[in-house]
């Protein structure tokens, strides 16, 4: 027998094979024997499916079952249906007389869902059995022939051929069976009654019943039917209905009675009395679940009824009386159970991407949900919906309660990086049953930002003589996407022209923060302005990039001392004579000294002071021109020579200076005058060449102011359209290079002065205290404003 089991098994293992699939579903089934070893081969999804071997890896094909323990899975490197586990029919389908098994195969990448349908067909594993070993009949021996009495059923948990097919009666004169097919119920015995007992005769017949399947070989169990023959009750018990039939709901409370049932027999005394007992045939699912009341007849439900486990019962009532040979009348209660709406919707998640691209397509797949209801009916009827207004939407598949979860407007990392969606599942039932499942969607981020700097355009102010390496000034971008496409890279754009003019001036950027550094000092005097453009570049693919002005002014330092111009010595040194008449008049003047100073404003605004002087009384010294004047006339008693020590300073916070010696000698008239036509030809060209000289220099310094001016005008103009300026230049020479500078900004006039200051101006903060703000002259309504 184990052999030919064997040789079952194996066929069934290969006779499995794929069956059609729908048109509208496009399932796929196989056939397999329950009991195969682990690894069997059930089937090639991936043929079937139409799928190439090597993609199913990189799908993620994976098999999802409903069970906790997975029977079955798919070999992602050659697309075969593997048998994870021994199957037990009994075990997975009990009862049901075919057994099939669903499966959900998901591929990823993207996501599809196929359905797959397992059937475990039977094989011959269990023998018939009886529930009890020996079992007791009373007859009376003065029943007629024709005598029914229904006998104990065997059981086989196997289905089709191979449960129960036949009953064997042992050979005997006075019995004979007889075999009635209950559908669902499989076959039952009835014992006939051939011909009246005797009991004086044989008191006790032992009859052998045997049951047999439908297996090549059969299988096989038996009973012994122990009769007793009993003295004259020759009336049976009758039931007042001819056919039992109702309706339960389900989820009766315990206790609660569903039939009281009710039979009568005319006999008189213990005869006449009935007991009520379930059938021979009830099984044990069904003692579990109802009681019979042995007095009343009523059938009580003792646990709770369940529609999704079995639409409906046939008890099998037996009305017996009390006789010395007791008769009985079987009778079939059939209780039909009544759905309710005592399942709340399952929601379970299929697949589901981890993250979307911001840039994801409308209509793109984010998950696949199913839903379970186990009710039937309305009761299980399923709508999905969203709690909140999100940008996605529930899309229902062809199959029932499946749905995807697909995107109906654009997203924003930037403006929401994640959702939180909140699913709700209610049935059609009354009343309705619901529940709520909640997912987080990622939106995961796309490089569709470009850096945007804090400032446009930077204007910044670097004082010269910065030192060579030190961080000037920075700039800043910032991104709104993140990771790699937020990380931003800095360089200068040089380009043509302005890379030589950056490359002039020796800047360095620091490529990760935007840190700009001076690889060598400013020269106010050589360069006060310059221009370039930074360009930020994120380290996105394809990266964006933006790129910024930066206007650079550079600010005065006092770093250059004054220089004398006049007096110079044959030897270059600021030292010089001067003779004078001593009949002059009070206010003479005697010499002028001159200066130069190379740095600009305030830094450049010399100051004239006596350090020395033999005789305070007799010279004066002018502050600001540096004009040398008698304050008196002289005396006989007044020294022939004096000397005068001037010094020249400038008005730096930290002001530089030098000193210039003047020797007045006092002559008398004729030989001033002679002396005055020797030196007036020497003065002639002394004085003709300073002048030329300091006009050259003047000239320079007021081409380096006006392209100042030039320069800050045009980046004024691009910035606002309400911005202008005007410049007006002006020198004064009087002994000093002295500087006035006068534009307007905005509504406002600015000047930058020199040594002497306009009555009622004002310095302008932050000014290095040379820019003055100067009263409105021309209109009250008008105010004006004049800066460097």
């Amino acid at each position: 027998m184990k052999q030919i089991r064997a040789q079952w098994r194996w066929v069934a293992f290969i006779v499995s094979s794929v069956l059609l699939w729908s048109s509208t579903s496009a399932q796929i089934r196989y056939s397999i024997a329950e009991e195969v070893k682990e690894g069997t081969v059930v089937g090639n999804i991936a043929k079937d499916l139409g799928l190439e071997k090597n993609t199913l890896k990189e799908r993620g094909c994976r098999v999802v079952e409903g069970s906790s323990e997975s029977l079955f899975h798919v070999n992602q490197n050659d697309g075969l249906l593997y048998v994870n586990r021994i199957i037990d029919r009994e075990e997975v389908c009990e009862r049901s007389s075919v057994c099939l098994i669903n499966l959900k195969t998901v591929l990823e990448n993207p996501l599809e869902i196929h359905y797959v349908t397992v059937e475990v067909l039977d094989i011959n594993d269990h023998s018939p059995t009886f529930l009890t070993k020996e079992s007791h009949l009373e007859i009376s021996e003065s029943v007629l022939p024709g005598l029914r009495l229904q006998l104990q059923a065997a059981q086989d948990p196997d289905v089709g051929q191979f449960s129960v097919q036949e009953y064997k009666l042992s050979p005997n004169d006075h019995f004979r069976l007889e075999v009635k097919d209950r559908g669902k119920d499989g076959k039952i015995p009835t014992l006939i009654l051939l011909k009246t007992l005797d009991r004086e005769t044989k008191k006790i017949h032992k009859l052998l019943l045997s049951a047999f399947d439908g297996g090549k070989p059969s299988k096989s169990g038996s009973t012994t039917i122990i009769v007793d023959v009993l003295d004259v009750n020759d009336n049976m018990p009758v039931f007042t209905e001819d056919v039992y039939s109702l309706s339960l709901d389900e989820n009766a409370p315990i206790g609660t009675t569903i039939i009281r049932l009710n039979a009568s027999d005319l006999d008189e005394g213990t005869n006449g009395d009935i007991i009520y007992s379930f059938g021979s045939n009830v099984d044990t699912r069904i003692r579990e679940l109802f009681h019979v009341d042995p007095n009343t007849g009523d059938i009580i439900v003792q646990h709770l009824l369940d529609f999704e486990l079995e639409e409906s019962y046939a008890i099998d009532i037996q009305a017996s009386d009390k006789g010395s040979a007791p008769l009985r009348t079987d009778k079939s209660v059939m209780v039909n159970i009544v759905d309710l709406n005592d399942n709340i919707p399952r929601i379970e998640i299929t697949s589901f991407s981890k993250a979307i691209p911001e840039n994801a397509r409308l209509g793109t797949t984010v998950a696949l949900i199913s839903v379970v209801d186990e009710d039937s009916g309305l009761n299980g009827k399923v709508i999905c919906s969203f709690i909140e207004d999100v940008p996605f939407t529930l899309s229902p598949s062809t199959q029932d309660n499946m749905y995807s979860i697909v995107t109906k407007s654009a997203l924003d990392r930037e403006k929401q990086a994640t959702y939180d969606v909140r699913i709700i599942a209610k049935d059609a039932g009354v009343p309705s049953l619901s529940s709520e499942k909640s997912i987080t969607i990622a939106v995961s981020d796309v490089n569709d930002n470009s850096p945007v700097f804090s400032e446009s355009p930077y204007i910044f102010y670097v004082t010269e003589n910065n030192s060579p390496g030190a961080v000037l000034f920075s700039v800043r971008a910032s991104d709104r996407d993140e990771g790699d496409n937020a990380c931003i890279l800095y360089h200068i754009f040089r380009d043509g022209k302005e890379s030589a003019k950056i490359q002039s001036v020796s800047l360095s950027i620091n490529f990760e923060n935007g840190d700009i550094s001076g690889l060598k000092s400013f020269d106010y005097e050589t360069l006060k302005t310059f221009q370039f453009q930074v360009v930020a570049t994120d380290s996105g693919t394809p990266s964006q990039r933006s790129n910024v002005t930066v206007n650079v002014f550079i600010l005065d330092q006092n770093d250059n001392a004054p220089v004398i111009m006049y007096p110079l010595s044959s030897n270059g040194s600021a030292e010089g004579v001067e003779e004078i008449p001593r009949n002059v008049n009070a206010g003479h003047l005697v010499t002028k000294v001159r200066a130069y100073d190379a740095d600009i404003g305030y830094n450049g605004w010399l100051l004239f002071s006596l350090l020395e002087v033999t005789d305070h009384s007799l010279f004066g010294l002018d502050r600001y021109t540096g004009q040398i004047r008698t304050l008196r006339s002289f005396t006989e008693t007044d020294e022939a020579e004096h000397k005068l020590v001037i010094l020249v300073k400038d008005n730096g916070n930290v002001s530089l200076s030098a000193t210039a010696t003047v020797i007045v000698k006092l002559v008398e008239p004729k030989e001033a005058f002679a002396a005055s036509d020797v030196k007036s030809a020497a003065k002639v060209d002394e004085e003709d060449n300073v002048t030329f000289y300091l006009m050259i220099t003047l000239g320079a310094v007021s081409v380096l102011f006006l392209v100042s001016i030039i320069v800050l005008i045009s980046m004024q103009c691009a910035k606002s359209a309400e911005y202008t300026s005007k410049y007006l230049q002006e020198t004064n020479y009087d002994g000093t290079l002295c500087h006035s500078i006068q534009y307007r900004s905005g509504d406002k006039r600015y000047m930058l002065v020199g040594p002497r200051m306009s009555i009622g101006s004002t310095i302008v903060p932050r000014s290095h205290a040379n820019t003055l703000v100067l009263p409105d002259r021309r209109r009250p309504s008008e105010e004006f404003e004049y800066r460097l």
